[in-house]
């Protein structure tokens, strides 16, 4: 009887204050939470992400970007650019922050935004890339010099040229390739590459053709020149060894002549 006793209160309480009941029904829906899993303790972070646009940009050298770092807290506690460029501007809204790098003239480099939310720090990464194509790139025609050919390709405006690789080609086969690689300056440069090769019969008449390629860590850049084509030339030495064979053989011949004529007069004014 006295278990029944709570119950038949409660009831009546109801009854008498329906708007009693309705609290109670509230206060219990809320203490289980959504769907029925239990309340996350007051120091549990939330859960929330950091997004970097664009995530990989390439600028030509000295020139200035923006980033924007967004992110889904409700109340983001800190938001900070870590970065070994030169920050400038900085503008702020609701979930998103704009940072201006400046003077970017680092090949490559790197931008993490960290966002902190309810105690939890998380980041996202822009990766930034300085760099110019050639302005142009001649190849110059080929100039025979003894029984070689000389072959000069000019690369001219272009960075970083640490990571610049030069390629002849004749014919559509490769000739001849040069890595850059030891050219540690920060500047734009011209750079002149210079190929003495032999040349054989199934070389002449063919095309020759200089490309150039950035290898920028997933960035390709390819340039090439103008094709020019390999002219069958003469050397100086076999002209002149030519002409004193021809001048020789024109000497014989006039020696046997003037014989033959000295021997056939006489033997005609005889008969």
């Amino acid at each position: 009887m006295g278990s029944l006793f709570p119950l038949s209160l409660l009831l009546f309480l109801a009854a008498a204050y329906p708007g009693v009941g309705c609290a109670l029904g509230r206060r219990i829906k809320r203490a289980q939470g959504p769907k029925g899993s239990p309340l996350a303790p007051s120091g549990t972070s939330v859960p929330f992400w950091v997004r970097m646009n664009p995530e990989f940009v390439a600028v030509p050298p000295g020139r200035s970007v923006w980033l924007n770092c967004s992110n889904s807290c409700p109340q983001p506690q800190n938001s900070s650019l870590r970065t070994r460029l030169r920050q400038g501007k900085t503008l702020r809204g609701p979930g998103w922050v704009y940072y201006q790098l400046l003077d970017v003239r680092a090949w490559s480099s790197h931008a993490h935004c960290l966002v902190t939310c309810a105690g939890k720090t998380r980041w996202a990464t822009t990766r930034i890339t300085a760099y110019k194509p050639p302005h142009s790139v001649i190849l110059e025609p080929p100039v025979l010099k003894g029984r070689q050919y000389t072959l000069r390709c000019h690369v001219t405006h272009v960075f970083p040229v640490g990571y610049l690789v030069v390629t002849l080609r004749l014919g559509g086969r490769v000739i001849y390739s040069e890595s850059l690689e030891r050219y540690t300056h920060q500047d734009l440069a011209n750079v002149t590459l210079t190929y003495e090769f032999p040349a054989g019969p199934r070389d002449f008449w063919q095309p020759v053709i200089c490309h150039t390629r950035l290898n920028l860590e997933g960035l390709v850049v390819r340039n090439s020149s103008a094709p020019v084509t390999l002219m069958l030339a003469w050397s100086p030495a076999p002209t002149a060894l030519a002409s004193v064979s021809i001048a020789a053989l024109v000497g014989i011949l006039l020696a046997v002549g003037s014989v033959y004529l000295c021997k056939c007069l006489p033997m005609k004014s005889q008969a």
